[in-house]
């Protein structure tokens, strides 16, 4: 008995032991990429969200820090361009891939800024982290935006314009995207998946008409030499987004149609006919067409 006992105490050190070189070799294996989009403003490339980077006349503005663990590779790609300090960490929504690195970045001299459903959102998900006791209080609090709005927010540097604006029921129900006027560069974050089905979050407040809506206002931005900083994907253009808008509104329209035909949820995630289309272009990425039309699916069909 006390032979088995052992065996098993064994396999389950043995488990943990695999499951803990794993994690770090994922993360040794992270590369941090870096692409210069204009004179001042980069895209940082790693393991979950893009991360934007404006290097202004004496402070960086950051969008989005990727998960905790990569932490320290992203501040070496930062310092790789400059020297300056990071005064704003901008979180374009509540997702762990965008906001993992917020206490890792949260300092006296950076302020974190996000939506305000963007705060209430990382407050829940780290409380309950905190009632684990799995994070400090310490922790906890470096996590959270400091400083919140509602509709639009601007930053002024010198010569530059930095606009933030919410869109509604988009992605999740906090998303802003960040357009740096005189650079002419936006960030999207999950509002923009380039060359993949989008993932919306309907849990967290997304919506298909949301998500839509949200490029629209982009477009409205933008013009035809703005570089796009994608959430994930690389960066992209305004005809990219356009073409892209076409593709979801014709998706939209098919499953509008299948619903009003009476389809079950099922039949639709198996009817292949309704993004054939667009399935080879869009359909290799996280989401897969079935889930993306699930999605569309459960969305429309609540709206």
């Amino acid at each position: 008995m006390d032979f088995y006992k052992t065996r098993v105490a064994f396999l389950i050190f043995m488990s943990s032991v695999c499951i803990s070189i794993l994690s770090a070799q994922e993360q040794e294996e992270v590369v941090i990429t870096i692409d210069k989009l204009s004179n001042d403003v980069y895209m940082l490339t790693g393991q979950g969200g893009n991360i934007g980077i404006y290097i202004g006349q004496k402070n960086v503005f950051m969008i989005d820090d990727q998960f905790d663990r990569l932490s320290s590779k992203i501040k070496d790609a930062i310092e790789s361009l400059t020297n300056k300090p990071i005064a704003f960490l901008f979180n374009t929504h509540m997702h762990g891939d965008h906001t993992g690195g917020n206490a890792s970045f949260n300092n006296d001299l950076t302020t974190l800024v996000a939506h305000n459903n963007v705060r209430k959102r990382v407050m829940e998900n780290e409380q309950k982290k905190l009632d684990d006791k799995k994070i400090t209080q310490e922790y906890y609090n470096k996590m959270l935006p400091e400083v919140t709005f509602s509709d639009d927010i601007t930053f002024y540097d010198g010569e530059e314009t930095i606009m933030a604006f919410h869109v509604h029921n988009a992605h999740t129900d906090g998303d802003a995207m960040v357009y740096f006027v005189n650079n002419d560069v936006l960030h999207m974050g999950d509002t923009f998946f380039a060359g993949r089905y989008p993932f919306i979050d309907l849990n967290s407040g997304g919506s298909v008409e949301g998500f839509i809506n949200a490029h629209k206002k982009a477009l409205m931005v933008i013009g035809e030499e703005t570089k796009i900083i994608p959430g994930h994907g690389r960066p992209s253009t305004k005809k990219e987004l356009e073409e892209y808008v076409g593709v979801l509104e014709n998706i939209r329209t098919n499953i509008l149609t299948a619903i009003e035909a009476g389809k079950t949820l099922e039949e639709v995630k198996t009817a292949t006919d309704i993004s054939s289309d667009y399935d080879n272009t869009y359909g290799d990425g996280f989401i897969k067409p079935d889930v993306m039309r699930e999605t569309f699916y459960k969305s429309l069909k609540n709206d």
